[in-house]
This record gives structure tokens, sequence and C-alpha cells, in this order.
């Protein structure tokens, strides 16, 4: 039995300018896992990588298992696929992207393809070039559920959907992972997204990793501190990710452990928001 539906271990791709460095996680089968970090950070290219767009310069990736290069044919009849725009053609209609889809599956259903168009609601003679954007990303859903894919990779998908549409969209990725046979990962800026559905998270910044494991174990390791400028010590200073500092006071991010020895500021939970954008001003810094 696989427990993993996804490993990344020592995955590493070296481009001019950047790197992805040393990056490793586990994504459980049944779970939804959130790939979060500024914008660079690295969460596309690590996409790439798994779906084997890029070829990797160290490392090892395996998919239900299975090396994703040696296994990529097998493991992608399993895997659905959601960028941040549509990879169809424009001028297709609903039934011509089913068509030019459903050749490449070995384990198409065309009734849960027509069940899940009209449960979305898809306009059926409508080009697709006219499609909102939240249609489009319904209709990528539904040909990744019309194969039965187990596990389902999102890149930004939510970007630029309106708050309506996404808590649609959530509601039917928490549905999708309901039998505890499918897995998620779920690449996107859109934090408060990932607090709502996400069992784990990964958080990338500047190609390192900086966390991988559970929502709860992220939340747990910082706190959001703030001060008035007299208690700002050098040595708190040290401390401090993403330290901002102005006439009234201060405020950033710190480790929960070092955070318990400075009871004389205000210690706030701090949201996943606070985290990746204390990381992307303060560096690397755990």
């Amino acid at each position: 039995m696989i427990d993993n539906y996804l490993e990344l271990m020592g995955v590493s791709k070296s481009f001019s300018g950047f790197k992805l460095d040393n990056i490793s996680l586990s994504l459980p089968k049944g779970y939804i896992m959130g790939l979060v970090g500024p914008n660079g950070a690295g969460k596309t290219t690590t996409i790439q990588l798994i779906l084997n767009m890029l070829e990797k310069d160290a490392g090892e990736i395996l998919v239900f298992g299975n090396d994703n290069v040696k296994s990529e044919n097998a493991i992608k009849q399993d895997i659905g696929v959601v960028f941040d725009s549509m990879f169809y053609v424009d001028s297709w209609t609903v039934k011509d992207t089913e068509k030019a889809v459903s050749i490449f599956y070995e384990g198409w259903k065309h009734d849960v393809f027509n069940e899940m168009v009209n449960r979305f609601e898809l306009p059926q003679s409508k080009k697709l070039g006219e499609f909102s954007r939240g249609m489009q990303m319904k209709l990528m859903l539904a040909c990744a559920f019309s194969h039965n894919a187990k596990l389902l990779i999102l890149d930004e998908p939510t970007s630029g959907l309106d708050p309506v549409t996404r808590s649609e969209f959530l509601e039917i990725l928490q549905e999708y992972i309901k039998d505890g046979e499918r897995s998620i990962l779920f690449s996107t800026h859109i934090t408060t997204d990932l607090e709502r559905v996400a069992d784990y998270i990964t958080l990338v910044n500047s190609g390192k990793l900086i966390f991988t494991g559970s929502m709860e174990d992220l939340l747990s390791s910082y706190r959001f501190i703030k001060g008035r400028p007299r208690d700002l010590t050098a040595e708190l200073e040290k401390s401090i990710i993403g330290l901002r500092k102005t006439d009234i006071g201060f405020e950033g991010l710190i480790s929960a452990k070092e955070a318990a020895g400075y009871k004389n500021c205000v210690l706030d939970t701090a949201t996943i928001d606070d985290i990746v954008i204390s990381i992307s001003k303060g560096g690397a810094r755990k």
C-alpha cells in the first residue's frame, strides 16, 4: 500500500540567476498540501519538475511510489493538472475539448464528464475563448475528474477568481478528497484559501525549503511580534524575520521558541500571510 502519493527527496534545479535547492516534501494519500512562497520562490519550477516538464539536476521524485521519469506515462494517467491559465484551444467547444483530451486517458468516463459539465453549468455552444476564468478552471477540473485522477496538481488556480467562485472552487476540492483516495498539491499566493482547505504546507523562498509539514505545526512555529521602540533590543532585532520599524514601534515574525523570552511585547498567532510576507522580506531563516 502506498502511503505517500508524492515524494520529493533532495530535488534541485539550476537556472541562470536562480537555483531550486534541495527540496524535499511528502504528500500523503487523502490530503491537501499547499505550496506557498512569494513570486519567484520556485513553486512553478517545483511543479514542472514533478510533471517532468523540466529535467532535474539532482534528487528523486516519486509519484504513487514510482519514479516520475521512468514511469511518466503510467503516472500521468492518474494525474490531473490545473494551471493558472487554460491550455486548451480558444476555438474549441466543451465537446471539442472532451474529444481532444479523452484520447490520452485509458479510463476516461464520458458520463462523468457530462455530469461535471452540467454541474458546473458550462455552456456547450460557446467557444472556450469566451469562457470566464472561473469557467475555464471548472472545465479543467471536469477533465481531471473524468479520468478519475488520484493526484490533482494546481498551479495558482484561484488567482483572478471572484470570492464566490473561489469559495465554490475550494468546496469542490474538499469534496474531491473526501473518499480518502485522492490528494491535491495546491500552489497559490492566496494563503487564505489554504487556511480553509490545506492539511499540509510546504513553504519555499528564493529556491530554498523553509518548512514542510502540517498546517498546525507551521502556524505553531512562529509568532507575530509587536512592540514599542524601547523594547527592540539588539538581540531581539537579530531574531525578528521581516522586521518593520516605525517611529511608534516595530513588528515582524519570530520563532515561537524565541518569542517566549519577550513577554513584554505583543505576541499574536501568525497567519500564513504573516509568515510568507515576513520571510520574503527577511530571507530564509527559520
